[in-house]
């Protein structure tokens, strides 16, 4: 009997500039997952999506379980609505680096900017926000319908009121 060794797929990691810091709107999206529990131990997904250039909350998408196909599918509405990116930095968690995301950033010819394993400095600003995000909602949030709506009203709090220091002290949105 023959025996297949299973080779991990090679990723290819464009080096970032030092500031990483886009000089427009939709030029770089940053994309991350983070997972919390409920007060009866269920665990439950985020997907954080925001635009680098003003640090928007583009989406913040919430369940038990975020598949491929599910992302693919809400980042082609975020596209219909808003434009797509030039590009989109993450890391290289599993989601990212299947065939149906990257034939999908393929289709729409956006690139795919993988941050090297363990420099998590070269996609500071969702790192940032999630834990900006952590400590304000999903550290005190015991429900999933109270996380929906509780973020849902949180994005347009950190959209609109909250200051940047990156941002001359200025709100994502006066920014843009």
């Amino acid at each position: 009997m023959e025996h297949f060794k299973k080779t991990k797929k090679k990723i290819s990691f464009k080096k970032e500039t030092k500031s990483g810091v886009p000089s427009n709107y939709n030029e770089f999206w940053s994309m991350d997952f983070m997972s919390d529990s409920l007060f009866n131990s269920r665990r439950f997904l985020t997907l954080d999506i925001i635009d680098d250039y003003n640090r928007e909350a583009i989406w913040i998408e919430i369940g038990l379980s975020i598949g491929v196909i599910h992302m693919t599918d809400l980042l082609e509405w975020i596209v219909k609505e808003r434009g797509k990116p030039r590009a989109i930095r993450i890391d290289n968690d599993p989601e990212f680096t299947i065939s149906i995301f990257t034939n999908w950033c393929h289709k729409h010819r956006i690139e795919i900017r993988y941050i090297q394993p363990g420099k998590t400095t070269q996609n500071a600003f969702i790192k940032r926000f999630n834990r900006s995000y952590r400590t304000e909602v999903l550290d005190a949030r015991i429900f999933l319908i109270e996380v929906r709506e509780i973020t849902a009203k949180w994005m347009e709090h950190y959209n609109n009121d909250i200051p940047n220091e990156t941002l001359q002290n200025i709100s994502p949105i006066q920014y843009l």
